[in-house]
């Protein structure tokens, strides 16, 4: 089944954030969908891709463990600062190239150091579709 193609602008959510967030693209490659840059596997960069989503809950995040240290065990979120170094995992074919690199889908997952599974929520476009 075809999944619409990411752009610029698009809603992610990850499993440990309190909010969504938006994933900011580059118009390096010169590629867009409407008026949005094409998003690519290699999107991932943390602040500049990814951009916080507000509160992490992630116990393996080494800031919420020592807040709630200091609290003496009461559990304690602390503002997220995404840790993705990895690429984006592909969520469908990566026959599509954007840039030389494979176009990202809205099925695609990106993995944080401190636990959560951040995916696409919205793909900030819904015409272009990859196979």
């Amino acid at each position: 089944m075809p999944m619409p193609h990411v752009c610029g602008g698009a809603t992610l959510q990850c499993s440990f954030g309190v909010a969504p967030a938006v994933l900011n693209v580059l118009p390096m490659n010169r590629v867009l969908l409407g008026s949005m840059p094409a998003a690519t596997l290699m999107d991932h960069i943390p602040i500049v891709n990814i951009t916080p989503f507000a509160m992490c809950q992630s116990m393996a995040n080494p800031v919420v463990a020592a807040a709630t240290a200091a609290k003496l065990g009461v559990f304690s979120p602390m503002p997220c600062v995404p840790m993705t170094p990895a690429p984006w995992i592909p969520g469908g074919a990566t026959t599509v190239l954007v840039g030389n690199m494979p176009a990202l889908s809205a099925g695609g997952t990106l993995m944080c150091n401190w636990g959560g599974v951040i995916k696409v929520v919205s793909p900030g476009q819904v015409n272009t579709l990859l196979p």
